[in-house]
């Protein structure tokens, strides 16, 4: 491995469609392997404060779906071997369709779909629909998933599964121990690779977790980043840029 692998969280339009631009070419140009694009919610039940107040900015601005898949074509026309996955919650797909949802989002360039809400195993469709597509659903496991579930998720034949490396919201620091390891292992047994996230912020953490995953996640440390320099866009790409070469540094 000569890097480790980078799943970089950003939210669509935060805090402008600019500096949106700007960070998520400061995010390439610092080595991030797969962008993890949000649509803004409303009501976002896995998000942290920064993701939160993001999404509420954004939202406040009359952000639309579509405003969201515009700024993934434009990225995915900037940076074609970047794989770009859309993360989002379940109403944000359901209410106009999941085929139709999946279409667009296809034709934007997304490659894949994060919907945290949307159990694994009652998705309305989203699996079905993304195969046709031409992408993957990412399932999201929990350590406070009980055993028996966990097994079966394991098990259920997804390419890749988001393993979040706590149970809670997004945005504390996380500390990668025994039982981080112990989780990602019940969650790899039946040959799904993992992408690991929740609180991953330095390198320390990183080089922890490289080994055992596909990719780190990292997203509320670039959105508290975007939200501290904005005022300065060289600055906000310069040091959207560092974090991101200090996260897949070995």
């Amino acid at each position: 491995m000569e890097k480790i692998k980078l799943m970089s969280h950003l939210v669509a339009g935060y805090p402008s469609d600019e500096l949106s631009l700007t960070a998520a070419r400061a995010l390439v140009k610092g080595g991030a392997d797969i962008l993890e694009i949000q649509l803004p919610f409303s009501d976002p039940s896995a998000d942290g404060p920064a993701i939160q107040t993001a999404c509420t900015t954004v939202l406040k601005r009359n952000y639309k779906t579509a405003d969201g898949l515009a700024f993934i074509t434009q990225i995915h026309k900037e940076f074609p071997n970047t794989t770009i996955y859309l993360m989002s919650y379940g109403s944000l797909v359901y209410a106009p369709g999941v085929a139709n949802f999946c279409k667009k989002a296809s034709r934007s360039g997304v490659k894949g779909m994060i919907i945290p809400d949307l159990p694994f195993d009652h998705d309305e469709g989203l699996t079905a629909s993304c195969k046709e597509n031409g992408m993957v659903n990412i399932p999201v496991a929990a350590p406070s998933m009980s055993p028996e579930r966990l097994h079966i998720l394991a098990h259920a034949g997804f390419p890749y599964i988001y393993a979040a490396l706590r149970t809670g919201i997004t945005g504390s620091d996380t500390t990668i121990n025994k039982e981080t390891l112990d989780f990602i292992k019940k969650v790899s047994e039946g040959g799904s690779r993992i992408y690991g996230g929740f609180g991953i912020s330095n390198g320390t953490q990183a080089k922890a977790l490289a080994s055992h995953v596909e990719a780190i996640v990292a997203g509320s440390v670039f959105v508290r980043l975007i939200a501290e320099h904005q005022a300065a866009p060289a600055q906000l790409a310069s040091v959207i840029e560092s974090k991101a070469r200090e996260l897949t540094t070995l």
